[in-house]
């Protein structure tokens, strides 16, 4: 039998959340191993021998072979299926919007929910914090104008760049941003949820 994956994850985190629904969307066992980021134990000695990054998720594929970042691992896992398109402009234009989910977008809606949901904000961030809102509005409405032309973000069909995308903007609220206004995002939010197998955040996989 092959040995059983190991996601070493923080369940709220919504880095962590893309990887277990894609496995959950596969139908791809696996196992989570929870990392407390709060105490440190991303920069143990023990776990950079298993990502040097010190960043979750970090998956172990069989024992002793490990993968990080986030949207590497998705591709890991998707090559091959339907989850990463055959044609080449809709391949292209997923791997734009994952770029835009990683430098656009993760930074700012996603620090922004860390602070005010999980951790706190830290002391002297408050305006960092605000300057962090003002960008991700930014991204949601770039969001809102793709929406508005193709129901997903790399064309017709879901996609890793959904999965990507989704994972902290249906969270955003969490971290002050109010999504009411943006309905083309939220129509968006029902046909992702209505893909088969889809898991919730909460959820355990």
């Amino acid at each position: 039998m092959p040995a059983m994956i190991k996601l070493y994850q923080s369940h709220p985190s919504g880095n962590c959340y893309k990887i277990r629904l894609l496995l959950h969307q596969l139908a791809i066992p696996f196992e989570t191993v929870e990392v407390d980021i709060a105490a440190g134990q991303t920069r143990t000695p023990e776990f950079k021998a298993k990502n040097p990054i010190a960043k979750l998720p970090t998956v172990e594929l069989e024992p002793g072979v490990f993968l990080a970042e986030s949207n590497a691992i998705l591709w890991y896992f998707a090559e091959g299926t339907p989850f990463i398109p055959s044609d080449k402009l809709e391949r292209a234009r997923m791997l734009q919007w994952m770029s835009f989910e990683q430098y656009s977008h993760e930074p700012y809606i996603a620090v922004a929910r860390a602070w005010v949901s999980l951790f706190g904000i830290p002391t002297g961030k408050e305006q960092e914090l605000e300057e962090r809102i003002h960008k991700g509005y930014a991204a949601l409405d770039v969001m809102e104008g793709e929406l508005k032309k193709r129901p997903f973000f790399a064309g017709d069909t879901y996609s890793l760049a959904d999965i990507a995308l989704y994972a902290y903007t249906h969270v955003a609220d969490e971290g002050r941003f109010e999504l009411g206004r943006y309905r083309a995002i939220r129509a968006w939010f029902e046909r992702v949820q209505a893909q088969p197998r889809h898991l919730r955040l909460r959820d355990q996989a």
